[in-house]
């Protein structure tokens, strides 16, 4: 590592590896990890290492973990002798992942990002091919290996503008770290310039891969049992909600419960851990709610609270409208609303969007989401998407086709060039 910033990295990284080991055995206690799992996040392999060619690709959750599998299933299907492996962070990407139950297909979690745990890992698996996923830059696991010839690629490269300032601000280290990879494929044109001036070479805008990918669908009879629970009430989700977000949303349904009494909120924070905290303020709210997690169900609640994870597919295919958060405070960027738009809900979102700016953008030229940025103004958004839910989606279609494609076929192409000519190992 020949850039200062790195090379502090690398030292801090070592330095807090028993401060590692604690949060890890504190995490699985709270079940974020899985205990009987947790020496894989120490660079410890599970598995065996399969013969022949592995591709390794890498994955933060439930979302880029989906965009793995699909192209993982490509590339099972184009490499007959060929494994994949993904390594993801999340027990519920791993369950994800498990569900798909592709031949040829090992799912690890990643080793910390510390030295020795990275190397463990590498030696064990010896890929052929390394693909990394959106933000996903992990300095010592990239930079390891790179050092063993491993060639890289990040796909579906996606920054918002505070992470692209944030890394201007240690050029050398950007460009150390983003030049080890030998293809980038960024996902929006904000990322391919920012990218592009991060490493003076020029990036390719491949094109948003999640809108080529195939999206989780809920459980049958789970999805039955819920809208049985909801029956006819009017219902709407506001999706992965964060700190100081939820006490105006549970503003915004107080507006609606004095005209629609019978109205059901679905909240479900983006972090679940954080389900006490959020109970705390529906109650603040005066707003009766039955929590998920703990197996209550919502007939005589004004809000649902879904404190689970996974469950994100449920909630769409349930919910005709859809809030979208991390949209009302400055500095989150907002969430992607495709997956809301192919389940068939209308969607309302805050003013800042930052993060997904190109989907947005092609949104509001299809006048395919309402922005409301008040507690009264939500309200009247999910009105509206009651009484006007059809159009709003036939809108949101319009738009999802209307955003570039071909980023599946350009990606896959540009992954079995590095795959076929290697490089020197």
């Amino acid at each position: 590592m020949s850039a200062p910033g790195l090379s502090l990295y690398r030292a801090a990284s070592t330095a807090l590896k028993p401060a590692a080991r604690w949060l890890l055995n504190r995490r699985a206690r709270a079940g974020k990890e899985d205990p009987d799992r947790l020496t894989e996040r120490l660079g410890q392999a599970g598995l065996p290492r399969p013969e022949g060619a592995l591709i390794w690709l890498h994955a933060a959750s439930v979302g880029e973990s989906q965009m793995a599998l699909t192209v993982a299933e490509a590339l099972l299907t184009q490499h007959s002798n060929a494994h994949v492996l993904i390594t993801s962070g999340t027990r519920t990407s791993a369950n994800l992942i498990a569900r798909r139950g592709l031949d040829r297909l090992i799912h690890q979690f990643p080793p910390v990002d510390a030295p020795d745990w990275v190397s463990a890992f590498l030696d064990h698996w010896m890929p052929d091919l390394a693909v990394f996923t959106e933000s996903e830059l992990w300095p010592n696991l990239i930079l390891a290996a790179k050092a063993r010839g491993v060639p890289l690629a990040l796909m579906n490269a996606r920054m918002n503008r505070k992470s692209l300032d944030g890394w201007a601000r240690w050029p050398g280290s950007a460009r150390t770290l983003l030049g080890a990879f030998d293809w980038i494929g960024a996902a929006d044109q904000r990322t391919a310039d920012g990218l592009s001036r991060l490493t003076g070479q020029p990036i390719t805008h491949a094109g948003n891969l999640k809108l080529e990918c195939g999206l989780p669908t809920p459980d049958p009879e789970t999805l039955t049992e819920a809208q049985a629970l909801i029956g006819d009430r009017p219902v709407f989700v506001a999706a992965s909600t964060h700190a100081g977000e939820e006490a105006l949303i549970a503003s915004a349904n107080a507006h609606l419960l004095a005209s629609h009494p019978d109205a059901l909120m679905i909240l479900v924070p983006r972090h679940p851990e954080r389900a006490s905290e959020v109970a705390d303020i529906l109650s603040e709210a005066g707003l009766s709610f039955a929590q998920r997690s703990k197996g209550e169900t919502p007939q005589s609640a004004q809000v649902w609270l879904a404190d689970t994870l996974g469950e994100m597919a449920l909630w769409y295919a349930l919910c005709p409208v859809a809030v979208i958060a991390g949209s009302f405070i400055d500095g989150i960027g907002g969430h992607n609303p495709i997956e809301a738009s192919r389940a068939g809900s209308a969607v309302i979102t805050g003013p800042y969007v930052d993060s997904f700016a190109d989907v947005y953008a092609v949104y509001d030229s299809h006048d395919a989401r309402i922005i409301a940025r008040t507690a009264t103004e939500i309200a009247q958004a999910v009105q509206t998407g009651w009484s006007d839910g059809d159009n709003r989606t036939e809108n949101a279609r319009a738009a999802l086709d209307a955003l570039p494609g071909g980023a599946l076929p350009l990606t896959l192409s540009a992954l079995n060039r590095l795959l076929d000519q290697g490089l020197p190992r």
